[in-house]
């Protein structure tokens, strides 16, 4: 007889019922979350952890946030679900025009998905099509970054240019991998500003040797995340932007993190000053309260799926696909967006937390920031990575961030007030003291 969930043993979750999930993995810090509100989330055991990462770069509302909350409650009771051959639904239409209003002014058009791995299957497929429709079916290579991660689903999975999803043997034919320039300056020791070049460069190098015939897209996040929030020169996407003109390759923003205002602009799109002819959104997209992510598209990117000039299907899709309650939540959370201004919010709350991390983290460790995102890359060693001990000792305090290798990232709630970003620092200090030493 399994042990029932609802007799934990100190908020973990229970071994017995490991073996009807492998969802996450299963070890003695799991916990089983039970409840939560505002920026804190409270376990089965009772005890509450204030969530520095809003959950994982989603619950940017918070985890009780009353407007988003209720239009999905209505929506369940007027149209959970739509039959998806036959006709749409009009919360789905109406997101997909807000978002397009909210992207650069090239974008056109929005094809809603379940989540970010989707999101980047559909624009491989959009841009292999696009290809085709325009007289050159052989350009069907993809190009994405080293250490970058664009999803788990296979194609996604294949753009994810990291060692450890070999395990899985391998992935999708035509993926070529280049390095992007936080590799460049920590492997040759260039400087931040030549590595951005230095890196355009090679991917325009390995465009040429793969054949410009050949090559479909380029795939990239504007802030690599597991690279410990890698913000890269100014100058670099606005090249890479020139490479792709150059050789009639389109270019793919993956801003599954980085979108929806977590830079301080609805999209880094917009913060870097470069339009990407796709992007790849979701995360804060609905706030946590539904799965739901887009691929946004530019007007000539979307002429493609035209038909007696307007626009039609992206066929085949998925069942959930712009389903009713998800747009609901998404067009509710894209609305809080707007009319509450948390672009500024951002934004202030970044100047706030910004210089105090920097003098908390001092010569331990690198910090780069932009926006509401945040990576240290830390100095130290001992057993096992770093990063990952600092994260466990924060958690061991009641702070939820992410550590691996040698760094760790933040990205709090745009909800978090002055005094939830004081009890981060001082937790995240106290972490720090006990990983690396050096006080403060």
């Amino acid at each position: 007889m399994p042990v029932s969930p609802d007799r934990p043993v100190a908020g973990r979750w229970p071994a017995d019922l490991s073996a009807y999930c492998f969802e996450v993995p299963h070890s003695d810090s799991s916990l089983l979350f039970e409840s939560a509100k505002g920026v804190r989330l409270r376990d089965a055991g009772g005890r509450e952890f204030l969530d520095g990462m809003s959950g994982v770069f989603v619950t940017c509302f918070g985890y009780d946030c009353e407007p988003i909350a209720q239009a999905v409650s209505e929506q369940v009771r007027t149209l959970p679900f739509n039959p998806p051959l036959h006709g749409t639904n009009r919360p789905a239409l109406e997101l997909a025009g807000r978002l397009v209003d909210l992207a650069p002014a090239e974008i056109t058009t929005a094809k809603l998905v379940n989540g970010g791995s989707e999101a980047i299957e559909a624009a491989i497929r959009i841009a292999r099509l696009y290809h085709r429709t325009h007289g050159d079916p052989g350009k069907v290579k993809v190009l994405s970054h080293y250490h970058g991660y664009h999803g788990s689903t296979f194609g996604s999975l294949s753009l994810t240019g990291r060692p450890d999803v070999g395990r899985f043997g391998p992935g999708l034919p035509g993926v070529v991998h280049f390095w992007p320039p936080d590799c460049l300056e920590s492997f040759t020791g260039v400087s931040y500003e030549e590595s951005g070049r230095l890196a355009a460069a090679l991917a325009e190098r390995a465009i040429e040797a793969e054949g410009p015939d050949t090559v479909a897209a380029l795939v990239v996040e504007p802030v690599i995340h597991l690279r410990g929030m890698a913000v890269p020169p100014d100058d670099y996407l606005r090249e890479l932007r020139a490479v792709c003109d150059r050789h009639n390759v389109l270019l793919v923003f993956d801003e599954i993190v980085t979108g929806f205002g977590r830079t301080g602009q609805a999209f880094a799109a917009q913060t870097f000053g470069v339009t990407p002819d796709l992007m790849c959104v979701g995360k804060g997209i609905s706030g946590g309260y539904a799965p739901l992510a887009a691929v946004l598209t530019a007007r000539h990117v979307a002429a493609i799926l035209g038909e007696d000039g307007g626009p039609y299907a992206f066929a085949p899709s998925h069942t959930y696909a712009a389903n009713p309650m998800a747009s609901a939540a998404g067009l509710a959370a894209v609305t809080l967006f707007g009319e509450q201004d948390y672009p500024g919010v951002v934004r202030g709350l970044a100047a706030s937390l910004e210089p105090r991390l920097r003098s908390l983290v001092g010569s331990r460790g690198a910090v780069r920031a932009l926006g509401l995102l945040y990576g240290v890359t830390l100095h130290g060693d001992g057993p096992g990575p770093v990063g990952e001990r600092v994260a466990r000792a924060c958690l061991d305090r009641g702070l939820i961030i992410r550590g691996q290798d040698d760094w760790i990232v933040l990205a709090p709630a745009f909800t978090t007030t002055e005094a939830d970003l004081a009890e981060s620092l001082q937790i995240l200090g106290d972490a720090l003291d006990e990983v690396l030493g050096g006080g403060r």
